[in-house]
Order: structure tokens, then C-alpha cells, then sequence
């Protein structure tokens, strides 16, 4: 069941929109582009499996 969530590009702080699929798990990594900047970011994605909030932690993809 995939959703929405936002997160700030490490590189310029700008917000972003991606898709999460809450079926892949609650705890989630991979690298997904800056719709602004372009730059790679690596997305921590952290979902409560009790009320399927998401956070997402970023970090520079070197």
C-alpha cells in the first residue's frame, strides 16, 4: 500500500515528496534524487507500525 511523505534534501534544504510503499517493511533505506537539485540523498525511512506515521531522516550520498 503505497503513500506519500515528505523529506529535506541534505544538500539544499529543500522539501521534497516521495512515495513510500508500507509493505516493503518499517524500517527502509535507499538513495532517491533532490527533485530540486538533483543531488543523490540516502532516505532513512522509519514507519510506526501502530499508526503508520512516517519520518524520514536524510543524509549526502557521496
Amino acid at each position: 500500500m503505497p503513500t506519500t511523505a515528505e523529506y529535506f534534501c541534505a544538500f539544499c534544504g529543500e522539501e521534497n515528496t516521495t512515495f513510500i510503499d508500507l509493505s516493503a517493511g518499517s524500517q527502509q533505506s535507499y538513495v532517491e534524487d533532490c527533485q530540486v537539485c538533483c543531488r543523490p540523498n540516502i532516505l532513512h525511512v522509519h514507519i510506526d507500525e501502530d499508526t503508520l506515521e512516517v519520518v524520514i531522516n536524510t543524509e549526502y550520498e557521496e
